[in-house]
């Protein structure tokens, strides 16, 4: 009987191993707001993957310095997506910051996304920048790129006295909208989900244009469509930063969680862009924008993504996928990571 028993226990214990092996390896990528592009952005991504039957998890998060240090520092978090001027802030700063340079070293460039409007929602009596002055004005949430960036555009316009109040674009507009602030700066992709969906009467509120020449020096010149969101008719002229999506430099010989997540960045990588014509056709507005040639300066791609492009590359989907052939390809952006990797 104790030898049965133990039989037992011992098969159960075996089941048991099995089944872990069997278990998908996790994946996961760090976005935005709920509300956001990035979020959306994540979930194409992940759609395109469980076609393919791999499972990507999209993580809400305050945003862009947060998205840059988890790709580093937390576990199974493959993939993050960060804003070009938090990249370069950090590029800036690192050099004489040791901290800074540990949390982001072996940090790579996947692919470069697209262009992320600086956005200012504003009360009409606002009528530009410059009249923030001494207004309650919602900054975004601390350790997100709309922080960074905020606070960098008040700093250059040298708005000192504005009430910065450190909260997100999604619990700010409900307080702008009832008169509690005067002003959100929310940097997302247009059109963003959050702005759609609202309420915001065209009457009360409007998109401020942002064409100070300091920041035009700066940032990317950009335009938001007349008509992009329901209470705003006529075009904007603002400014924009490029979303970047970003991963981690991992060794296939260090150990096996470095082993599959090279793996997954390269099965990912494989997918985008091979599919990278069908999401500017199904997946988020933002899609259509994505040059995949415009790699921000100072940054090295990843290898495991280097790998997942190369025409050769065999993905093994766990289901039946058909994937463009690898003629379809962005020469371009192939073109330009054998530069890189000279």
């Amino acid at each position: 009987m104790k030898i049965n028993t133990a039989l037992a226990t011992l098969l159960l214990i075996i089941g048991s191993i099995g089944n872990l092996y069997a278990q998908e390896f996790e994946k996961n990528i760090m976005t935005g707001g709920s509300k956001g592009t990035y979020i959306q952005i994540g979930r194409d991504m992940a759609k395109l993957g469980r076609e393919c039957g791999l499972t990507l998890n999209v993580n809400e998060s305050a945003g862009s310095l947060e998205n840059l240090v988890a790709v580093k520092k937390r576990t199974n978090m493959q993939f993050g997506i960060v804003q070009s001027d938090v990249l370069e802030y950090v590029q800036t700063y690192a050099q004489n910051d040791p901290d800074l340079k540990r949390s982001v070293y072996g940090v790579r460039i996947m692919f470069p996304l697209y262009n992320e409007e600086v956005q200012v929602l504003a009360h009409r009596k606002v009528t530009s920048l410059a009249d923030l002055s001494g207004l309650k004005v919602a900054i975004g949430k601390i350790d997100s790129g709309t922080y960074l960036t905020s606070t960098l555009i008040l700093d250059i316009l040298r708005i000192k006295d504005a009430d910065r109040l450190a909260m997100g674009a999604s619990e700010a507009l409900p307080k702008l909208l009832n008169g509690e602030i005067d002003a959100i700066f929310y940097v997302a992709g247009a059109p963003t989900k959050l702005f759609m969906e609202a309420p915001i009467d065209g009457a009360k509120f409007h998109l401020l244009n942002i064409t100070e020449p300091e920041l035009q020096a700066t940032y990317t010149s950009s335009e938001i469509a007349g008509g992009t969101y329901p209470f705003q008719p006529d075009p904007v002229n603002v400014v924009a930063v490029k979303a970047v999506l970003m991963t981690y430099d991992y060794k296939v010989k260090k150990n096996a969680y470095h082993r599959q997540s090279c793996k997954a960045v390269s099965d990912f990588s494989s997918i985008i862009l091979s599919n990278l014509d069908r999401l500017k056709k199904s997946g988020h507005p933002k899609w259509r924008d994505v040059n995949l040639s415009e790699l921000p300066p100072g940054w090295k791609v990843g290898g495991c993504v280097k790998t997942g492009m190369a025409t050769g590359y065999k993905l093994a989907c766990r289901t039946a996928v058909t994937a463009a052939p690898a003629g379809k390809r962005d020469e371009e952006y192939l073109k330009l990571l054998k530069l890189r990797f000279k």
